[in-house]
Protein backbone atom coordinates (compact mmCIF):
# COMPACT_ATOMS: atom_id res chain seq x y z
CA UNK A 1 0.00 0.00 0.00
CA UNK A 2 1.15 3.51 -0.43
CA UNK A 3 2.04 5.47 2.85
CA UNK A 4 3.09 8.53 2.36
CA UNK A 5 2.90 10.83 -0.66
CA UNK A 6 5.01 13.83 -0.75
CA UNK A 7 4.81 16.53 -3.94
CA UNK A 8 6.90 19.60 -4.20
CA UNK A 9 7.13 22.99 -6.28
CA UNK A 10 4.24 20.84 -8.61
CA UNK A 11 1.96 22.87 -11.00
CA UNK A 12 0.58 25.01 -8.10
CA UNK A 13 1.62 22.94 -5.51
CA UNK A 14 4.62 24.36 -3.46
CA UNK A 15 4.46 21.25 -0.75
CA UNK A 16 1.86 18.90 0.22
CA UNK A 17 2.08 15.69 2.52
CA UNK A 18 -0.60 13.09 1.99
CA UNK A 19 -0.24 10.31 4.84
CA UNK A 20 -2.47 7.73 3.70
CA UNK A 21 -4.31 5.05 5.04
CA UNK A 22 -5.77 1.74 4.10
CA UNK A 23 -9.12 1.23 2.50
CA UNK A 24 -11.45 3.70 0.29
CA UNK A 25 -9.59 7.46 -0.23
CA UNK A 26 -11.82 10.29 -1.66
CA UNK A 27 -10.45 13.87 -2.78
CA UNK A 28 -12.73 16.48 -2.90
CA UNK A 29 -13.01 20.35 -3.78
CA UNK A 30 -14.16 23.08 -6.05
CA UNK A 31 -13.74 22.48 -9.44
CA UNK A 32 -9.90 23.65 -10.24
CA UNK A 33 -8.44 23.34 -7.25
CA UNK A 34 -5.79 20.71 -8.12
CA UNK A 35 -7.49 17.70 -7.51
CA UNK A 36 -6.26 15.86 -10.63
CA UNK A 37 -2.32 17.10 -9.69
CA UNK A 38 -2.60 14.51 -7.48
CA UNK A 39 -3.17 11.88 -10.11
CA UNK A 40 -0.62 13.34 -12.08
CA UNK A 41 1.88 13.42 -9.03
CA UNK A 42 1.10 9.42 -8.66
CA UNK A 43 1.46 8.83 -12.65
CA UNK A 44 4.97 10.47 -12.54
CA UNK A 45 6.46 8.02 -9.70
CA UNK A 46 4.70 4.88 -11.88
CA UNK A 47 6.56 6.24 -15.06
CA UNK A 48 4.62 8.80 -16.33
CA UNK A 49 6.32 11.53 -18.99
CA UNK A 50 7.42 14.32 -17.34
CA UNK A 51 7.39 17.96 -18.80
CA UNK A 52 8.97 20.97 -17.49
CA UNK A 53 5.30 22.61 -17.84
CA UNK A 54 4.62 20.69 -14.90
CA UNK A 55 7.56 22.56 -12.51
CA UNK A 56 5.75 25.89 -10.31
CA UNK A 57 6.24 28.91 -12.28
CA UNK A 58 9.70 30.22 -10.47
CA UNK A 59 11.65 27.14 -8.93
CA UNK A 60 14.21 24.95 -10.40
CA UNK A 61 12.59 21.53 -9.85
CA UNK A 62 9.26 19.61 -8.70
CA UNK A 63 9.74 16.68 -6.92
CA UNK A 64 7.58 13.21 -6.04
CA UNK A 65 8.36 10.99 -3.73
CA UNK A 66 6.30 7.95 -2.45
CA UNK A 67 6.38 5.77 0.39
CA UNK A 68 5.25 2.19 -0.47
CA UNK A 69 5.07 -1.17 1.95
CA UNK A 70 4.36 -3.91 -0.13
CA UNK A 71 4.87 -7.81 -0.03
CA UNK A 72 8.19 -10.12 -0.09
CA UNK A 73 6.68 -11.75 -2.81
CA UNK A 74 5.49 -8.57 -5.00
CA UNK A 75 6.57 -8.74 -8.38
CA UNK A 76 8.41 -5.35 -7.84
CA UNK A 77 11.46 -6.58 -6.21
CA UNK A 78 12.01 -9.04 -8.98
CA UNK A 79 12.35 -5.76 -11.28
CA UNK A 80 14.94 -4.52 -9.13
CA UNK A 81 16.61 -7.38 -8.71
CA UNK A 82 16.56 -7.91 -12.84
CA UNK A 83 18.62 -4.26 -13.06
CA UNK A 84 21.06 -4.84 -10.58
CA UNK A 85 19.24 -2.76 -7.66
CA UNK A 86 19.41 -4.32 -3.87
CA UNK A 87 16.47 -3.80 -2.63
CA UNK A 88 14.73 -5.74 0.92
CA UNK A 89 11.48 -6.56 0.66
CA UNK A 90 11.33 -6.14 4.50
CA UNK A 91 11.87 -3.08 4.34
CA UNK A 92 9.71 0.10 2.49
CA UNK A 93 10.40 1.03 -0.74
CA UNK A 94 10.69 4.65 -1.52
CA UNK A 95 10.61 5.93 -5.12
CA UNK A 96 11.24 9.77 -5.93
CA UNK A 97 11.08 11.39 -9.22
CA UNK A 98 12.80 15.10 -10.08
CA UNK A 99 11.57 17.56 -13.07
CA UNK A 100 13.57 20.12 -13.65
CA UNK A 101 12.55 23.18 -15.30
CA UNK A 102 14.55 22.56 -18.57
CA UNK A 103 12.06 19.13 -18.32
CA UNK A 104 14.68 17.23 -17.27
CA UNK A 105 13.67 13.86 -15.37
CA UNK A 106 15.84 11.77 -12.73
CA UNK A 107 14.21 8.83 -11.14
CA UNK A 108 15.85 6.77 -7.86
CA UNK A 109 14.16 3.80 -6.05
CA UNK A 110 15.67 3.16 -2.70
CA UNK A 111 18.34 6.02 -3.21
CA UNK A 112 19.52 4.13 -6.76
CA UNK A 113 19.19 5.63 -10.02
CA UNK A 114 16.80 4.37 -12.48
CA UNK A 115 15.96 4.96 -16.31
CA UNK A 116 12.19 5.67 -16.38
CA UNK A 117 11.69 2.44 -18.63
CA UNK A 118 12.49 0.53 -15.42
CA UNK A 119 9.83 3.26 -13.55
CA UNK A 120 7.56 2.34 -15.87
CA UNK A 121 7.84 -1.41 -15.46
CA UNK A 122 7.53 -1.17 -11.71
CA UNK A 123 4.25 1.09 -12.07
CA UNK A 124 2.26 -1.23 -14.06
CA UNK A 125 2.70 -3.36 -10.68
CA UNK A 126 2.45 -0.48 -8.27
CA UNK A 127 -0.56 1.83 -9.06
CA UNK A 128 -3.52 1.50 -11.74
CA UNK A 129 -4.77 4.97 -12.61
CA UNK A 130 -8.74 5.20 -14.09
CA UNK A 131 -8.64 8.49 -15.57
CA UNK A 132 -11.51 10.40 -17.15
CA UNK A 133 -10.74 9.42 -20.56
CA UNK A 134 -9.06 5.77 -19.90
CA UNK A 135 -12.75 4.10 -20.65
CA UNK A 136 -11.80 5.05 -24.55
CA UNK A 137 -9.67 1.96 -24.30
CA UNK A 138 -12.57 -0.40 -24.09
CA UNK A 139 -13.92 0.58 -27.22
CA UNK A 140 -10.21 0.01 -28.56
CA UNK A 141 -11.33 -4.02 -30.04
CA UNK A 142 -7.76 -4.70 -30.27
CA UNK A 143 -7.49 -4.13 -26.17
CA UNK A 144 -10.14 -7.02 -25.62
CA UNK A 145 -8.10 -9.90 -26.32
CA UNK A 146 -5.94 -8.59 -23.63
CA UNK A 147 -8.12 -8.31 -21.02
CA UNK A 148 -9.65 -11.42 -21.76
CA UNK A 149 -6.04 -13.12 -21.65
CA UNK A 150 -5.02 -10.84 -18.71
CA UNK A 151 -8.37 -12.55 -16.80
CA UNK A 152 -7.84 -16.00 -17.47
CA UNK A 153 -4.23 -15.97 -17.30
CA UNK A 154 -3.49 -19.50 -15.33
CA UNK A 155 -5.53 -21.11 -17.90
CA UNK A 156 -4.63 -19.64 -21.00
CA UNK A 157 -1.35 -18.77 -20.88
CA UNK A 158 0.54 -22.29 -21.20
CA UNK A 159 -1.95 -22.77 -24.34
CA UNK A 160 -0.64 -19.38 -25.23
CA UNK A 161 2.73 -20.26 -24.87
CA UNK A 162 2.80 -23.23 -26.73
CA UNK A 163 1.18 -21.75 -29.21
CA UNK A 164 3.67 -18.46 -29.84
CA UNK A 165 6.86 -20.92 -29.64
CA UNK A 166 5.04 -23.50 -32.31
CA UNK A 167 4.45 -19.77 -34.52
CA UNK A 168 7.66 -18.80 -33.78
CA UNK A 169 9.04 -21.81 -35.72
CA UNK A 170 6.94 -21.51 -38.40
CA UNK A 171 7.70 -18.12 -39.20
CA UNK A 172 10.90 -19.18 -39.09
CA UNK A 173 10.92 -21.61 -41.72
CA UNK A 174 8.86 -19.02 -43.68
CA UNK A 175 11.35 -16.43 -43.73
CA UNK A 176 14.24 -19.41 -44.96
CA UNK A 177 11.29 -20.09 -47.55
CA UNK A 178 10.89 -16.52 -48.25
CA UNK A 179 14.80 -15.69 -48.66
CA UNK A 180 15.45 -18.56 -50.96
CA UNK A 181 12.42 -18.10 -53.20
CA UNK A 182 13.84 -14.67 -53.36
CA UNK A 183 17.22 -15.97 -55.12
CA UNK A 184 18.28 -14.06 -57.93
CA UNK A 185 19.98 -14.23 -61.23
CA UNK A 186 22.82 -12.92 -59.17
CA UNK A 187 22.97 -14.82 -56.77
CA UNK A 188 23.14 -17.84 -59.01
CA UNK A 189 25.80 -15.72 -60.29
CA UNK A 190 28.02 -15.66 -57.70
CA UNK A 191 28.32 -19.34 -57.65
CA UNK A 192 31.60 -19.79 -59.61
CA UNK A 193 33.38 -16.39 -57.39
CA UNK A 194 31.67 -18.73 -54.17
CA UNK A 195 33.45 -21.88 -55.63
CA UNK A 196 36.53 -20.23 -55.94
CA UNK A 197 36.39 -18.72 -52.57
CA UNK A 198 36.10 -21.99 -50.94
CA UNK A 199 39.11 -23.31 -53.31
CA UNK A 200 40.96 -21.23 -52.05
CA UNK A 201 40.62 -21.02 -48.86
CA UNK A 202 40.05 -24.89 -48.22
CA UNK A 203 43.30 -25.36 -50.00
CA UNK A 204 45.77 -23.72 -47.37
CA UNK A 205 44.28 -25.46 -45.14
CA UNK A 206 44.49 -23.10 -42.15
CA UNK A 207 43.89 -24.15 -38.59
CA UNK A 208 42.56 -21.55 -35.48
CA UNK A 209 45.23 -19.54 -34.11
CA UNK A 210 47.66 -20.85 -36.35
CA UNK A 211 49.41 -17.30 -37.46
CA UNK A 212 49.71 -16.54 -33.72
CA UNK A 213 51.80 -19.45 -33.33
CA UNK A 214 53.48 -19.04 -36.53
CA UNK A 215 54.40 -15.16 -35.64
CA UNK A 216 55.72 -16.55 -32.46
CA UNK A 217 57.95 -19.61 -33.78
CA UNK A 218 59.31 -17.09 -36.48
CA UNK A 219 60.68 -14.60 -33.84
CA UNK A 220 62.14 -17.16 -31.74
CA UNK A 221 63.45 -18.18 -35.70
CA UNK A 222 64.72 -14.95 -36.65
CA UNK A 223 66.62 -14.48 -33.35
CA UNK A 224 67.70 -17.48 -33.01
CA UNK A 225 71.84 -16.74 -32.73
CA UNK A 226 71.02 -13.98 -29.99
CA UNK A 227 69.11 -16.56 -27.84
CA UNK A 228 72.19 -18.73 -28.17
CA UNK A 229 74.44 -16.52 -26.86
CA UNK A 230 72.62 -14.86 -24.40
CA UNK A 231 71.61 -18.08 -22.41
CA UNK A 232 75.18 -19.44 -23.29
CA UNK A 233 76.60 -16.37 -21.31
CA UNK A 234 73.78 -16.43 -18.62
CA UNK A 235 75.00 -19.79 -17.86
CA UNK A 236 78.64 -19.39 -17.73
CA UNK A 237 77.85 -16.48 -15.69
CA UNK A 238 75.75 -18.55 -13.18
CA UNK A 239 78.32 -21.72 -13.22
CA UNK A 240 81.50 -20.46 -14.70
CA UNK A 241 84.99 -18.75 -12.87
CA UNK A 242 85.19 -17.74 -9.66
CA UNK A 243 81.40 -16.04 -9.30
CA UNK A 244 78.16 -17.13 -9.62
CA UNK A 245 77.61 -19.92 -7.57
CA UNK A 246 80.63 -20.97 -6.95
CA UNK A 247 80.69 -17.88 -4.91
CA UNK A 248 77.15 -18.72 -3.38
CA UNK A 249 78.84 -22.01 -2.67
CA UNK A 250 81.63 -21.13 -0.49
CA UNK A 251 79.63 -18.32 1.15
CA UNK A 252 77.44 -21.07 2.45
CA UNK A 253 80.66 -23.20 3.68
CA UNK A 254 81.31 -19.71 5.46
CA UNK A 255 78.04 -20.00 7.15
CA UNK A 256 77.76 -23.26 7.92
CA UNK A 257 81.22 -23.05 9.91
CA UNK A 258 80.24 -20.47 12.33
CA UNK A 259 76.33 -21.40 12.42
CA UNK A 260 76.37 -23.24 15.53
CA UNK A 261 78.34 -20.55 17.05
CA UNK A 262 75.08 -18.00 17.12
CA UNK A 263 72.10 -20.48 15.96
CA UNK A 264 69.90 -18.47 16.51
CA UNK A 265 70.67 -15.55 13.88
CA UNK A 266 73.45 -17.46 11.99
CA UNK A 267 70.86 -20.67 11.06
CA UNK A 268 68.02 -18.95 9.68
CA UNK A 269 70.63 -16.81 6.93
CA UNK A 270 72.45 -20.35 6.66
CA UNK A 271 69.06 -21.48 4.98
CA UNK A 272 68.43 -18.64 3.21
CA UNK A 273 71.64 -18.78 1.64
CA UNK A 274 71.16 -22.74 0.72
CA UNK A 275 67.88 -22.24 -1.03
CA UNK A 276 69.16 -19.56 -3.07
CA UNK A 277 71.87 -21.73 -4.01
CA UNK A 278 69.62 -24.68 -4.85
CA UNK A 279 66.99 -22.26 -6.53
CA UNK A 280 70.59 -20.66 -8.75
CA UNK A 281 71.24 -23.94 -9.45
CA UNK A 282 68.32 -25.29 -10.72
CA UNK A 283 67.71 -22.19 -12.54
CA UNK A 284 71.23 -22.76 -13.95
CA UNK A 285 70.66 -26.20 -15.56
CA UNK A 286 67.31 -24.62 -17.04
CA UNK A 287 68.95 -22.26 -19.05
CA UNK A 288 71.28 -24.77 -19.87
CA UNK A 289 68.90 -27.05 -21.38
CA UNK A 290 66.89 -23.71 -22.93
CA UNK A 291 70.62 -22.59 -24.40
CA UNK A 292 70.47 -26.74 -25.95
CA UNK A 293 66.88 -26.31 -27.56
CA UNK A 294 67.38 -23.03 -29.43
CA UNK A 295 67.32 -24.07 -32.94
CA UNK A 296 69.15 -22.50 -36.22
CA UNK A 297 66.94 -23.30 -39.35
CA UNK A 298 66.80 -21.09 -41.75
CA UNK A 299 64.78 -23.64 -44.10
CA UNK A 300 61.93 -23.88 -41.70
CA UNK A 301 62.35 -19.90 -41.40
CA UNK A 302 61.34 -19.66 -44.97
CA UNK A 303 58.64 -21.82 -44.95
CA UNK A 304 56.95 -20.29 -42.04
CA UNK A 305 57.48 -16.62 -44.01
CA UNK A 306 55.95 -18.09 -47.18
CA UNK A 307 52.95 -19.70 -44.80
CA UNK A 308 52.84 -16.17 -43.20
CA UNK A 309 52.59 -14.43 -46.46
CA UNK A 310 49.40 -16.71 -47.24
CA UNK A 311 47.46 -16.17 -44.22
CA UNK A 312 48.04 -12.71 -44.67
CA UNK A 313 47.02 -12.44 -48.28
CA UNK A 314 43.48 -14.53 -47.05
CA UNK A 315 43.11 -12.25 -44.08
CA UNK A 316 43.40 -8.71 -46.87
CA UNK A 317 40.43 -10.70 -48.56
CA UNK A 318 37.85 -12.85 -46.28
CA UNK A 319 38.73 -11.69 -42.12
CA UNK A 320 41.22 -10.10 -40.01
CA UNK A 321 41.82 -13.01 -38.55
CA UNK A 322 42.04 -16.90 -39.35
CA UNK A 323 38.94 -17.50 -37.06
CA UNK A 324 37.10 -14.92 -39.33
CA UNK A 325 38.41 -16.41 -42.57
CA UNK A 326 37.08 -19.60 -41.43
CA UNK A 327 33.55 -18.38 -40.11
CA UNK A 328 33.49 -16.69 -43.77
CA UNK A 329 34.67 -19.65 -45.83
CA UNK A 330 31.25 -21.80 -43.59
CA UNK A 331 29.37 -19.27 -44.28
CA UNK A 332 29.62 -19.10 -48.26
CA UNK A 333 29.52 -22.93 -48.26
CA UNK A 334 26.56 -23.17 -46.55
CA UNK A 335 24.84 -20.20 -49.17
CA UNK A 336 26.44 -22.00 -52.24
CA UNK A 337 24.69 -25.11 -51.06
CA UNK A 338 21.49 -23.23 -51.14
CA UNK A 339 21.91 -22.36 -54.63
CA UNK A 340 23.56 -25.05 -56.18
CA UNK A 341 20.45 -26.94 -54.14
CA UNK A 342 17.61 -25.00 -54.32
CA UNK A 343 15.22 -26.69 -55.81
CA UNK A 344 15.64 -29.53 -53.21
CA UNK A 345 15.88 -27.18 -50.34
CA UNK A 346 12.77 -25.98 -51.28
CA UNK A 347 10.93 -29.05 -51.61
CA UNK A 348 11.92 -29.64 -47.60
CA UNK A 349 11.21 -26.06 -46.80
CA UNK A 350 7.72 -26.51 -48.30
CA UNK A 351 7.43 -29.97 -46.59
CA UNK A 352 8.72 -28.55 -43.13
CA UNK A 353 6.57 -25.41 -43.37
CA UNK A 354 3.24 -27.91 -43.95
CA UNK A 355 4.12 -29.59 -40.69
CA UNK A 356 4.49 -26.28 -38.80
CA UNK A 357 1.25 -24.65 -40.12
CA UNK A 358 -0.71 -27.47 -39.21
CA UNK A 359 1.06 -27.70 -35.70
CA UNK A 360 0.03 -24.00 -35.14
CA UNK A 361 -3.03 -24.82 -36.62
CA UNK A 362 -3.85 -27.03 -33.84
CA UNK A 363 -2.34 -25.48 -30.86
CA UNK A 364 -4.51 -22.26 -32.22
CA UNK A 365 -7.20 -24.27 -31.86
CA UNK A 366 -6.15 -25.44 -28.02
CA UNK A 367 -5.91 -21.38 -27.50
CA UNK A 368 -9.36 -20.90 -28.62
CA UNK A 369 -11.14 -23.67 -27.04
CA UNK A 370 -9.26 -22.19 -23.85
CA UNK A 371 -10.37 -18.81 -24.37
CA UNK A 372 -13.74 -19.19 -25.04
CA UNK A 373 -13.94 -21.33 -21.59
CA UNK A 374 -12.63 -18.33 -20.16
CA UNK A 375 -15.01 -16.11 -22.13
CA UNK A 376 -18.28 -17.23 -20.57
CA UNK A 377 -16.59 -17.03 -17.10
CA UNK A 378 -15.41 -13.36 -17.27
CA UNK A 379 -19.11 -12.37 -19.37
CA UNK A 380 -20.70 -13.72 -16.24
CA UNK A 381 -18.52 -12.46 -13.57
CA UNK A 382 -19.36 -9.01 -15.79
CA UNK A 383 -22.61 -9.00 -15.55
CA UNK A 384 -22.95 -10.04 -11.86
CA UNK A 385 -20.54 -6.50 -11.34
CA UNK A 386 -22.73 -4.58 -13.22
CA UNK A 387 -26.10 -5.85 -11.49
CA UNK A 388 -24.50 -4.48 -8.37
CA UNK A 389 -23.97 -1.30 -10.37
CA UNK A 390 -27.23 -0.96 -11.38
CA UNK A 391 -27.19 -2.52 -14.52
CA UNK A 392 -29.09 -5.20 -13.21
CA UNK A 393 -30.69 -6.18 -17.07
CA UNK A 394 -27.47 -5.69 -18.68
CA UNK A 395 -26.18 -8.39 -21.21
CA UNK A 396 -22.50 -8.95 -21.60
CA UNK A 397 -20.52 -11.01 -24.40
CA UNK A 398 -17.10 -11.64 -25.46
CA UNK A 399 -17.84 -12.39 -29.08
CA UNK A 400 -15.12 -14.14 -31.31
CA UNK A 401 -15.37 -13.30 -34.80
CA UNK A 402 -15.30 -16.23 -37.30
CA UNK A 403 -14.15 -14.92 -40.84
CA UNK A 404 -13.95 -18.52 -42.53
CA UNK A 405 -9.97 -19.11 -42.46
CA UNK A 406 -8.83 -17.10 -39.68
CA UNK A 407 -5.50 -14.78 -39.69
CA UNK A 408 -2.89 -16.17 -37.55
CA UNK A 409 -0.90 -13.93 -35.44
CA UNK A 410 1.53 -14.23 -32.53
CA UNK A 411 -1.58 -13.94 -30.42
CA UNK A 412 -3.47 -16.82 -31.76
CA UNK A 413 -6.04 -16.68 -34.68
CA UNK A 414 -8.89 -14.92 -32.58
CA UNK A 415 -10.74 -11.47 -33.23
CA UNK A 416 -12.18 -10.60 -29.81
CA UNK A 417 -14.31 -8.41 -29.03
CA UNK A 418 -16.82 -7.11 -26.25
CA UNK A 419 -20.24 -6.42 -27.12
CA UNK A 420 -23.42 -5.48 -24.52
CA UNK A 421 -26.62 -4.89 -24.79
CA UNK A 422 -27.42 -2.38 -21.93
CA UNK A 423 -31.51 -2.83 -22.11
CA UNK A 424 -33.70 -5.77 -22.68
CA UNK A 425 -34.60 -5.64 -26.47
CA UNK A 426 -31.70 -4.06 -27.95
CA UNK A 427 -29.34 -6.22 -29.51
CA UNK A 428 -25.97 -7.03 -28.20
CA UNK A 429 -23.78 -3.62 -29.58
CA UNK A 430 -20.08 -3.09 -29.80
CA UNK A 431 -19.34 -1.19 -26.54
CA UNK A 432 -18.45 2.21 -28.60
CA UNK A 433 -22.06 2.15 -29.33
CA UNK A 434 -23.28 2.84 -25.62
CA UNK A 435 -24.27 6.31 -25.87
CA UNK A 436 -24.31 6.66 -21.84
CA UNK A 437 -21.14 7.95 -20.06
CA UNK A 438 -22.60 6.48 -17.20
CA UNK A 439 -22.90 2.67 -18.59
CA UNK A 440 -19.61 2.97 -20.17
CA UNK A 441 -18.26 4.31 -16.61
CA UNK A 442 -19.86 1.47 -14.79
CA UNK A 443 -18.50 -0.85 -16.86
CA UNK A 444 -14.72 -0.10 -17.19
CA UNK A 445 -15.35 0.21 -12.68
CA UNK A 446 -16.72 -3.75 -13.50
CA UNK A 447 -13.99 -4.73 -14.93
CA UNK A 448 -11.32 -3.07 -12.59
CA UNK A 449 -13.09 -5.09 -9.81
CA UNK A 450 -12.63 -8.13 -11.49
CA UNK A 451 -9.10 -7.45 -12.21
CA UNK A 452 -8.29 -6.43 -8.92
CA UNK A 453 -9.07 -9.57 -7.56
CA UNK A 454 -6.24 -11.40 -10.16
CA UNK A 455 -3.62 -8.82 -10.28
CA UNK A 456 -1.22 -7.89 -7.55
CA UNK A 457 -1.61 -3.59 -7.75
CA UNK A 458 -1.78 -2.70 -4.55
CA UNK A 459 -3.15 1.09 -5.22
CA UNK A 460 -6.34 2.10 -7.53
CA UNK A 461 -6.46 5.48 -8.39
CA UNK A 462 -10.29 6.63 -10.12
CA UNK A 463 -10.21 10.01 -11.69
CA UNK A 464 -13.92 11.01 -11.51
CA UNK A 465 -15.24 7.82 -12.76
CA UNK A 466 -18.72 8.62 -11.83
CA UNK A 467 -19.01 11.15 -14.19
CA UNK A 468 -22.59 10.70 -15.44
CA UNK A 469 -24.45 9.30 -12.99
CA UNK A 470 -26.10 10.13 -10.55
CA UNK A 471 -28.98 9.03 -7.51
CA UNK A 472 -28.37 4.87 -7.15
CA UNK A 473 -26.26 4.39 -9.74
CA UNK A 474 -24.05 6.67 -7.86
CA UNK A 475 -24.33 5.16 -4.66
CA UNK A 476 -23.62 1.54 -6.40
CA UNK A 477 -20.70 2.68 -7.74
CA UNK A 478 -19.84 4.56 -4.29
CA UNK A 479 -20.69 0.97 -2.25
CA UNK A 480 -18.64 -0.92 -5.41
CA UNK A 481 -14.95 1.16 -4.44
CA UNK A 482 -15.72 0.65 -0.99
CA UNK A 483 -15.86 -3.19 -1.26
CA UNK A 484 -12.92 -3.35 -3.52
CA UNK A 485 -11.11 -1.04 -1.30
CA UNK A 486 -10.90 -3.94 1.61
CA UNK A 487 -8.51 -5.83 -1.19
CA UNK A 488 -6.65 -3.08 -2.47
CA UNK A 489 -6.02 0.93 -1.93
CA UNK A 490 -8.84 2.94 -3.45
CA UNK A 491 -8.33 6.46 -3.99
CA UNK A 492 -10.93 8.41 -6.11
CA UNK A 493 -11.52 12.05 -7.26
CA UNK A 494 -15.12 12.71 -6.67
CA UNK A 495 -17.92 15.56 -7.23
CA UNK A 496 -20.68 13.37 -6.18
CA UNK A 497 -21.65 13.32 -2.12
CA UNK A 498 -23.44 9.68 -2.59
CA UNK A 499 -19.54 8.42 -3.24
CA UNK A 500 -17.75 10.69 -0.53
CA UNK A 501 -19.57 9.81 1.99
CA UNK A 502 -17.94 6.25 1.42
CA UNK A 503 -14.76 6.82 2.29
CA UNK A 504 -12.52 5.56 5.07
CA UNK A 505 -10.19 8.58 4.54
CA UNK A 506 -11.59 12.17 2.86
CA UNK A 507 -9.01 14.40 1.64
CA UNK A 508 -10.48 18.36 0.61
CA UNK A 509 -8.13 19.82 -2.29
CA UNK A 510 -8.46 23.98 -2.05
CA UNK A 511 -6.68 26.56 -2.99
CA UNK A 512 -5.51 30.25 -1.33
CA UNK A 513 -3.75 33.10 -2.39
CA UNK A 514 -0.81 34.87 -0.82
CA UNK A 515 -0.32 38.21 -2.61
CA UNK A 516 0.28 37.38 -6.27
CA UNK A 517 0.66 33.42 -5.35
CA UNK A 518 -1.50 30.95 -5.77
CA UNK A 519 -1.02 27.65 -3.52
CA UNK A 520 -3.13 24.27 -3.77
CA UNK A 521 -3.49 22.59 -0.12
CA UNK A 522 -4.86 19.13 1.07
CA UNK A 523 -6.65 18.76 4.33
CA UNK A 524 -7.16 15.29 6.16
CA UNK A 525 -10.77 15.72 6.94
CA UNK A 526 -11.98 14.69 10.56
CA UNK A 527 -15.91 14.05 10.93
CA UNK A 528 -16.75 17.36 11.11
CA UNK A 529 -15.03 18.33 8.57
CA UNK A 530 -15.85 15.94 6.36
CA UNK A 531 -19.88 16.74 7.24
CA UNK A 532 -19.32 20.44 6.29
CA UNK A 533 -17.28 19.41 2.91
CA UNK A 534 -20.66 17.05 2.05
CA UNK A 535 -23.38 19.58 2.62
CA UNK A 536 -21.01 21.87 0.63
CA UNK A 537 -21.25 19.49 -2.13
CA UNK A 538 -25.16 18.89 -1.84
CA UNK A 539 -26.04 22.34 -1.40
CA UNK A 540 -23.22 24.51 -2.98
CA UNK A 541 -22.12 27.77 -1.80
CA UNK A 542 -24.44 28.08 0.73
CA UNK A 543 -24.38 25.30 3.34
CA UNK A 544 -27.75 25.22 5.65
CA UNK A 545 -28.86 23.53 8.64
CA UNK A 546 -31.04 21.12 6.42
CA UNK A 547 -28.04 19.90 4.20
CA UNK A 548 -25.75 19.83 7.32
CA UNK A 549 -28.08 17.62 8.77
CA UNK A 550 -28.43 15.67 5.77
CA UNK A 551 -24.70 15.56 5.59
CA UNK A 552 -25.20 14.06 8.50
CA UNK A 553 -27.39 11.50 8.08
CA UNK A 554 -25.47 10.19 4.80
CA UNK A 555 -22.44 9.39 6.62
CA UNK A 556 -23.83 7.47 8.94
CA UNK A 557 -26.18 5.36 6.32
CA UNK A 558 -22.16 5.09 4.95
CA UNK A 559 -20.61 3.84 8.49
CA UNK A 560 -23.77 1.32 8.76
CA UNK A 561 -23.26 0.08 5.14
CA UNK A 562 -19.18 -0.43 5.70
CA UNK A 563 -19.92 -2.38 8.89
CA UNK A 564 -21.95 -4.66 7.13
CA UNK A 565 -19.60 -5.47 3.97
CA UNK A 566 -17.19 -6.20 6.71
Amino acid sequence: MLLELSIRHLAVIEHVELHCKTGFHVLTGETGAGKSIIIDALGLIAGGRSSSDLVRYGSDKASIEALYQIGKDHPVWNILSGVGIEADPEEHLIIRREITAQGKSTSRVNGQLVNRAVLREMGDYLVNIHGQHEHQSLFRVEEHIRWLDMFGEPQILPAKLAYQEAYDVYQGIRKQLKELQETSKQALQMMDLYRFQVEEIRSAKLKAGEDEALADEKRKLVNAERLFQNASDAYDLLYGGSKGLDAVGRAVQKLQDIAALDPAKLQPLLEQVQGAFYQLEDAAYQVRDYRDEVEFNPSRLDFIEQRLDTISSLRRKYGESVSDILAYVEKIEKELDLIENKDEKLQQLQKEEAVALEQVQRLASVLTEQRMIVADKLAAEIVAELRELQMERTQFRVHFAVDGEKKLTREGADQVEFLISANPGEPMRALSKIASGGEISRVMLALKSIFARVDSIPVMVFDEVDTGVSGRAAQAIAEKMSRLSRSCQIFSITHLPQVACMADVHYRIHKTTDGDRTYTNIDDLNTEERIHELARMLGGVEVTDKTLQHAQEMIALADNMKAKMS
